[in-house]
């Protein structure tokens, strides 16, 4: 079973920088600084929370016999809704439930002021300490939290209400209505929110607050919501229910099978798993995900608009994730070298926004540090997320009654969805894709020479037992045998920044490797469905050389879409890597133009 829980809080009025949301009252009670109102009951705001939303949602019978279940809350607060709906959630978990909750918080709390306030409630200790030693960053935008041991997670939006709700993609089956009063915050009872509540709420919602007021009651109703008042909790005499009509119809877990077991492979395999579906997984070569470092860093984009969004929230999971895995991580921090008039511009403009967590992105005149970025094992992070792939190679796909076939060498195997992650090996299977080559070779060295990572037009990152530098970057080349002449440019590019090493070695002797990137003529990646002509079959590739930066988010995007749950992404993220955007640009500028279509006939991966 798969719950997904919802949470929102926000306001138009931004505190200043050096002040917190919070204060604490002289009976060490936590208030809004904003608003003026209390974050939960004086009396017992756990047994408010248990009564007001958990109760009031019909929670945990709501639950009961389903494989998946969407709850909505406004007012993520300190985050005691939550721990009291994950307590609940352990107590009562249906066998093999999983359980997504997505809060929206538009001021967030400290990870100690949340700490002080959730201190008051010994038997949540444990839940809080797991959901403490995660707490976000004040970065704007999507961020994922996990409980692995109760198959569950939280996805944070920290922005404005609207924004989240119309940029969230999935369906609540309960909401938590749950912030500062409405003569308090009347934004947050607007009636577009509301509306927004009623859009996201799947057949049979319910809907919980410890509000009557008018606008809320007659906002719900506007919104597709059948109200009712009950007993209220404490002083306050009256609640409201509330419910939407219909019954939501649970899928059956579809079978799914992953062909590539790269970084790309791996991110989708290790976020199914997490969803409670373990896919069928086959490798055929592992592309640059073969070298033995990996540079984990953003693309420097300074317009902070959509790309910049998506590489500061898929550089927030990619790190968070490699950093659980024993092992995986060689060093943090890469300092990004200026090149160009314009970079220190570019770079304090990026260092100043608040998509990056504070302190993460630090400018100079002359290069940006960016303290969160990593260099990685990558052998490390496939052998933790990909369990025993089949070394197989996939001959041809066929769509057939509604599901898909896999021709392989042993045989056939029939699944309902597939998820094709192979790079550039993915148009051997699917043609008219919009990818291109690029040939890149690394070289790397065994070494006792001590050495931080940086990036410029090369990069120079350790591996443990030395260091690795490059790399080559040549389209419409196929090629992957290593070449002399392609160690000796890669030393040159080397000698731009650090003359010292490579004066001592010789392109004759040095280790690298040769993968064919892919890429697409936008520079981004392709995540998502196919295309109309190819249901059930999704695509993870064209990430160029960012593999390991952006494959653990968009692997969960996908593993998302293919599980019909609602994405870590934002719609417009969801939108911009969509596979089938370059025919939908066609289409639009009068252009005829064909999507892609199985190969019948070609080369095997």
């Amino acid at each position: 079973m798969a719950v997904d829980v919802v949470v929102w809080a926000m306001s138009q009025t931004d505190p200043p920088d050096d002040e917190s949301p919070l204060v604490w009252s002289e009976e060490g009670q936590p208030r809004s600084r904003l608003y003026g109102d209390i974050y939960f009951s004086t009396e017992d705001g756990l047994a408010e929370t248990r009564a007001v939303f958990l109760q009031g949602c019909g929670l945990p019978g709501a639950w009961q016999g389903r494989t998946r279940f969407t709850v909505g809350e406004l007012g993520f607060g300190t985050g005691l809704n939550i721990l009291a709906l994950l307590d609940l959630w352990q107590q009562h978990r249906p066998a093999d439930g999983q359980l997504t909750l997505f809060s929206v918080e538009a001021h967030p709390l400290s990870r100690d002021e949340a700490g002080r306030a959730l201190a008051v409630w010994p038997e949540l200790a444990p839940l809080a300490r797991q959901l403490l030693s995660q707490w976000p960053t004040a970065r704007r935008g999507f961020h994922r939290l996990d409980f692995p041991d109760l198959g569950a997670r939280i996805d944070l939006a920290i922005m404005e209400v609207s924004d989240a709700l119309q940029t969230w993609s999935g369906q609540a089956d309960a909401w938590f209505l749950d912030g500062f009063s409405p003569a308090l915050n009347p934004a947050m009872w607007r009636d577009e929110v509301l509306a927004l509540v009623g859009a996201r709420s799947a057949p049979g919602a319910r809907a919980a607050t410890f509000t009557v007021a008018g606008v809320v009651r007659r906002g719900l109703e506007a919104a597709g919501f059948e109200v009712s008042r009950q007993p209220g909790f404490g002083r306050k005499r009256q609640r409201l229910e509330a419910q939407r009509p219909g019954q939501v119809q649970d899928p059956s877990p579809p079978r799914v099978a992953i062909i590539g077991a790269g970084i790309a492979g791996a991110s989708a395999a290790r976020a199914l798993r997490a969803m409670g579906i373990e896919p069928l997984q086959f490798e055929t070569g592992t592309g640059g995900s073969g070298n033995p470092a990996a540079l984990v860093t953003p693309r420097i984009d300074a317009s902070l608009g959509l790309i910049a969004r998506l590489f500061a929230q898929a550089l927030d999971r990619a790190t968070g994730l490699y950093g659980q895995i024993p092992g995986a991580v060689i060093s943090t921090g890469v300092r990004q070298l200026a090149q160009g008039p314009k970079d220190a511009e570019r770079f304090a403009t990026l260092a100043g926004s608040d998509l990056f967590a504070p302190g993460n992105l630090v400018a100079t005149s002359d290069h940006m540090d960016m303290n969160s970025s990593q260099v990685v094992h990558p052998q490390a992070v496939l052998e933790a997320w990909c369990r025993d792939p089949r070394p197989e190679r996939i001959e041809r796909l066929e769509s057939r009654d509604s599901g898909w076939i896999l021709h392989h060498e042993t045989g056939e195997t029939r699944v309902d969805r597939v998820i094709l992650a192979t790079a550039m090996g993915s148009s051997d299977l699917i043609r008219d894709l919009p990818l291109r080559g690029v040939r890149g070779q690394a070289s790397w060295v065994s070494s006792e020479q001590a050495v931080e990572a940086m990036a410029w037009g090369g990069y120079l990152i350790p591996t443990g037992e030395g260091f690795l530098f490059g790399a080559t970057h040549d389209r419409d080349d196929a090629g992957t045998e290593v070449r002399t002449e392609d160690h000796g440019r890669n030393l040159e590019t080397l000698a731009e920044q650090r003359p010292d090493l490579a004066s001592g070695l010789d392109a004759k002797h040095l280790a690298g490797r040769a993968a064919n990137r892919a890429t697409t003529p936008d520079h981004l990646p392709l995540a998502g469905a196919a295309g109309p002509e190819l249901a059930g079959l999704y695509l993870l590739t064209g990430m160029g050389s960012r593999g390991f930066a952006l494959a653990p988010l968009l692997g969960e995007h996908v593993a998302a879409l293919v599980l019909d749950h609602a994405s870590p992404l934002p719609r417009d993220l969801a939108e911009l890597l969509n596979p089938d955007r370059f025919r939908q640009r066609a289409l639009r500028r009068g252009q005829a133009s064909q999507g892609p279509s199985l190969v019948t006939d070609g080369p095997q991966i």
